[in-house]
């Protein structure tokens, strides 16, 4: 199942003794060079135009790793959090952009609506969406922030049905020249054989651009965005989508710039690298074929199922259920490695495993720094004037 992985030198990662002298762990590990190489092969499946990629920052969350996809050449973001949106937009300014594109692909209420729309206000030359579905809570959006209208695909977690164009049309309308496009993202679309895939994925295609059409007397749809990592190579195969003129089509994955173990599971041919592990030590050995080692749930996410890791350099290891601080391993094949032994684990889910992380050791080269997930977590205030 995981033949790639197996393949990988784990020499190509291990940490100079000089760092993991002093390095605890668990600890989040990025490798510079392989973002670079994900985001390189990613552009190539797009046919070498950045612009048909729309990034979810949700995965990376570290202002340096935000930085190389900016470098790269894109321009358009998606985000899900305050923080991320502010991260994102510090980096700009760091990198010297003055003109970009930024949609928040959730559908605030409350008092983070309103803190987009000041840093809508705050942020000169870029524009920043949010996504809408409800007519009624346009008149709360500010007036700076564009509007996505939220097509439900069928994963049926937000958004307006396609069989309900009425309600579609309502929230163009009311959203008037704000109007940006539509947001269909599709990430239901898992498991079986890539080719059932690809089939649902255009079956959903078709629907929407049928929709799309019936609303084209109404209004002009500037944008679609589709497709998260599970679904994006076969919303660049669907021909259609290259020909939407003036409309322009991205698609939105995230979890590529790191790539993980699910993603190496479920998308076989996708051909991208490692970037992101946990760093771990073994601290037991409970029977002959069993070890534990010391990264549990608060530090690898277990959310997405068994097995959570996969160890670089040891595919007779395989990863139990976890609890807070232990990942306990059957040892099917090959040696168990010593007590104390440093590992290397890919995160069968990278996202909130990088969530789960204060700080993260950079790898660039023979250049290695400490750096903040500074996007991780949610702030609990908006501060507003004359807070103490």
């Amino acid at each position: 199942m995981w033949s790639r992985f197996e393949q990988i030198r784990v020499e190509d990662y291990r940490l100079p003794t000089v760092w993991t002298a002093k390095l605890l762990s668990p600890a989040l590990v990025v490798y510079l060079d392989r973002v670079r190489e994900n985001i390189r092969r990613t552009i190539a499946l797009t046919g070498g135009d950045p612009g048909r990629w729309r990034p979810h920052i949700k995965t990376t969350k570290i202002p340096e790793v935000y930085a190389e996809v900016v470098r790269a050449g894109l321009r358009h973001f998606k985000c899900a959090t305050l923080r991320e949106a502010e991260t994102l937009l510090q980096v700009f300014r760091e990198e010297g952009i003055e003109k970009a594109d930024l949609l928040f692909a959730y559908p605030l209420v409350g008092p983070a609506l309103d803190r987009l729309g000041t840093l809508a206000r705050e942020s000169g030359g870029v524009s920043l969406s949010v996504l809408c579905e409800n007519p009624e809570g346009i008149d709360r959006i500010d007036a700076k922030l564009g509007i996505f209208v939220d097509l439900d695909p069928g994963m049926h977690r937000t958004g307006i049905p396609l069989n309900r164009p009425e309600a579609i049309r309502a929230v163009i309308e009311r959203a008037g020249s704000r109007f940006r496009g539509v947001h269909f993202y599709d990430g239901h679309i898992h498991g079986a054989t890539a080719e059932a895939r690809r089939e649902m994925a255009h079956r959903g295609y078709r629907a929407l651009l049928e929709t799309l059409e019936e609303l084209r007397c109404d209004a002009e749809v500037g944008e679609v965005v589709t497709s998260g990592t599970p679904a994006f190579r076969y919303a660049l195969e669907f021909d259609p989508f290259r020909h939407l003129e003036p409309t322009v089509h991205r698609v939105s994955p995230g979890t590529v710039v790191f790539h993980d173990l699910r993603s190496e599971q479920d998308l076989e041919d996708l051909d991208l690298i490692p970037a992101a592990v946990v760093f771990a030590r073994v601290v037991s050995h409970p029977r002959q074929d069993r070890m534990t080692v010391d990264a549990g749930s608060k530090s690898i996410a277990a959310e997405a199922g068994d097995p959570c890791a996969f160890v670089l350099g040891y595919p007779g290891l395989d990863a139990l259920t976890p609890s807070e601080e232990h990942l306990p391993f059957a040892v099917r094949s090959g040696e168990r490695p010593a007590r104390g032994s440093e590992l290397y684990l890919v995160p069968r889910h990278v996202c909130p495993t990088v969530n789960l992380a204060e700080q993260v050791l950079l790898v660039d080269g023979e250049n290695i720094v400490v750096s903040r997930v500074r996007a991780r977590a949610h702030d609990l205030l908006v501060e507003t004037p004359g807070d103490p």
